[in-house]
């Protein structure tokens, strides 16, 4: 399936809904409202932008899963659902940073594990373990993982991934969106070398996190 739309398609409903009402109070001449719900309209469809993105190609570059500030970097030892030794990368997504989620690097969907959870501030290092998350697991050709983990935060609530387990992804392709305020962990190759700092700004499928080895 296709989800390369200017606007995420999860948005229509809300689109519609939102204009609907625009047009209902705009024809009974309310003018505040009209206003209001027409802003609201707009704030709708610029959250769930999906613009085009470009990146020049290069053997062995992780490319950002998410639009926001990366917030955290460490090494990892997880025996868990996640398992191994990694680079962890933490992305603070706004609500006014693009939504949509694309693929760090080329390989194939091995693994997917969703988790209810609570709805704590995405920027706070509990949401990791505590939230609402779905854990998606890419095997690259060289036998090694990366795993991507959307993360509800305070306002999200609802996860959307558009692959499956044992389809192949190429780098840069979306693969789902996160309604409303989240965040984003990838799990890097405990020997990547990173380029990215704290508190940097990056683009999903477009700003360099590193380097595998």
């Amino acid at each position: 399936m296709k989800h390369d739309s200017i606007i995420a398609h999860e948005g229509y409903p809300f689109i519609i809904f939102s204009l609907v009402i625009a047009v209902f109070v705009a024809f009974f001449g309310i003018i505040w409202l009209t206003i209001l719900f027409a802003l609201i309209t707009f704030f709708i469809i610029w959250f769930f932008r999906n613009p085009d993105r470009y990146f020049q190609e290069e053997e062995k570059v992780l490319i950002s899963p998410a639009d926001g500030k990366v917030i955290k970097i460490e090494d990892v030892a997880l025996n868990g659902s996640i398992s191994g030794r990694f680079k962890k990368i933490s992305i603070f997504m706004n609500v006014f940073n693009v939504h949509v989620n694309r693929a760090p690097y080329n390989g194939k969907i091995e693994a997917m594990n969703y988790h209810e959870g609570k709805f704590f501030s995405a920027n706070l290092d509990k949401a990791s373990l505590d939230n609402e998350r779905n854990e998606v697991m890419i095997n690259i050709k060289d036998g090694r993982s990366i795993w991507v983990v959307q993360i509800a935060g305070l306002i999200a609530r609802r996860i959307i991934c558009w692959m499956n387990v044992g389809m192949t992804i190429k780098k840069g392709e979306r693969f789902g969106i996160i309604r409303f305020g989240s965040r984003v962990d990838v799990y890097l190759p405990e020997d990547s070398r990173i380029s990215v700092k704290l508190r940097d700004k990056v683009k999903a499928g477009q700003t360099p996190l590193g380097f595998l080895s």
